[in-house]
């Protein structure tokens, strides 16, 4: 198993916690980002530069990625693309997308886009903050208890 970062948007303290799971557990984590991301000397983490552009990151991880891999990003399509594939999906605040439940984020997402291109203020997320990491934390330590072989 490997985890996949969307690193554009992922934010610090949640790269973080990502870097220490890597380094505790030998595990792979991969940032994909089209811009350089600064990651501590590790042989377990490493970041891959695409080019800018519309969605390059996301393509490069669904391209890359496979079942069982864990992706970690709040972009509903990416996630979806995830899942397809058969690979995992887990947002920064905590909440693993699933076949069950990626319809309805996909179809929420869509509305809001309606809803903003047709000049509707929707606002954005809320700042991340310290129950949000900690759901990440657990969620993680969750996912990775259940799913690590």
């Amino acid at each position: 198993m490997q985890i996949w970062v969307d690193a554009d948007a992922c934010p610090n303290v949640i790269k973080e916690i990502l870097f220490r799971v890597a380094e505790r557990l030998s595990l792979p984590v991969i940032l994909v980002a089209n811009q350089p991301i600064k990651t501590p000397a590790s042989s377990f983490i490493r970041s891959i530069q695409v080019p800018a552009g519309f969605d390059v990151a996301d393509n490069e991880i669904i391209r890359q990625a496979v079942a069982g891999d864990l992706v970690i990003t709040a972009d509903i399509p990416l996630a979806s693309g995830a899942i397809e594939k058969g690979a995992y999906a887990l947002n920064p605040r905590g909440e693993m997308y699933t076949r069950e439940n990626i319809r309805e984020r996909l179809s929420m997402r869509n509305f809001m886009e309606e809803l903003r291109s047709s000049g509707v203020n929707t606002g954005g997320p809320p700042t991340l903050d310290k129950r949000d990491r900690q759901a990440f934390a657990n969620q993680l330590d969750r996912f990775l208890a259940k799913n690590r072989s």
